[in-house]
């Protein structure tokens, strides 16, 4: 899923999805050039969000 509809999911802005990337907390792969983020690695981050919370 490309990073454009997770931060919309998100409620996050471009910038900080790319800083969570770059920062490893947020996974994400290349494919032909583009970034794309699996739907289980948003999953993965926001579970870990929580635990964080808690």
């Amino acid at each position: 899923m490309p990073g454009s509809e997770h931060k919309g999911r998100l409620k996050l802005g471009r910038s900080k999805v790319y800083d969570l990337i770059r920062s490893r907390r947020l996974v994400s792969i290349k494919i032909d050039g583009a970034r794309r983020i699996p739907v289980c690695a948003v999953q993965d981050f926001v579970l870990g969000q929580i635990e964080e919370a808690a």
